[in-house]
């Protein structure tokens, strides 16, 4: 048996699920039925997230450094077990103002705080940088969405605007993977493997990717650890 989260943790994370102003967090994650949006999927994200934050306490050392990229309610489990398990210093990065005020007024109790600016302007390496429902985010890539999915139509996909998207998404991962620590380890849904197996092959880094995988529950792609470099 690997480390399990202690039960102050446990608290911890259900604090900051009942600390969140879900009536603020509706015009984020849903346009209407947002009272209905959040008594289904709060105890699921909590549960869930709670779950993956066992598994990546095991994956990582005390007292390091993590990025998250656009990170928001789903990701509030891993970063409260980082900071009180492991003393680890947290990123986390959101480009939704509103999401953020939200966001820091639940965690005020403890060492997380949210800034609203793009991921790739944070200071400094991480030996742990993730990067989850970003990259594919179907509001932000319409077209490159679809395609990663495997649901473009193909009688209405654009080359074009999916070329200027797929620069985007490049643009991103370019800026941000030199933040690693090689080795290091990064933590990305299913799909977006392929954008940061394609920055290692660019950069000649060996990677490997973990087999098992562990759901989500407010995007529902599953979540898969990468492990960059030798070690």
């Amino acid at each position: 048996m690997g480390k399990r989260l202690s039960d102050s943790t446990r608290r911890a994370i259900a604090e900051v699920f009942d600390h969140l102003d879900y009536k603020r967090l509706e015009s984020v994650y849903c346009y209407e039925g947002g009272d209905e949006f959040w008594l289904r999927r709060r105890e699921p994200c909590r549960r869930l997230g709670t779950k993956v934050a066992e598994v990546l306490i095991r994956k990582l050392s005390p007292g390091g450094r993590s990025l998250y990229v656009g990170a928001g309610v789903t990701e509030l489990p891993v970063l409260v077990a980082e900071v009180l398990e492991l003393q680890r210093q947290v990123e986390p990065y959101n480009l939704r103002r509103s999401e953020v005020t939200v966001l820091n007024r639940a965690c005020r109790s403890f060492p997380v705080r949210f800034k609203a600016q793009d991921a790739a302007s944070a200071p400094g390496r991480v030996d742990h940088l993730w990067i989850v429902s970003v990259l594919n985010d179907p509001e932000r890539f319409p077209h490159l969405a679809p395609l990663s999915y495997g649901r473009a139509d193909p009688v209405t996909f654009n080359p074009l605007l999916f070329q200027k998207e797929r620069r985007t998404v490049q643009a991103i991962v370019n800026r941000c993977m030199p933040k690693l620590h090689v080795p290091g380890l990064v933590t990305t849904s299913t799909e977006e493997v392929v954008w940061i197996a394609d920055w290692c092959h660019r950069h000649k880094v060996p990677y490997r990717v973990e087999r098992k995988q562990y759901p989500t529950a407010l995007v529902g792609d599953p979540i898969c650890f990468i492990k960059i470099g030798k070690g």
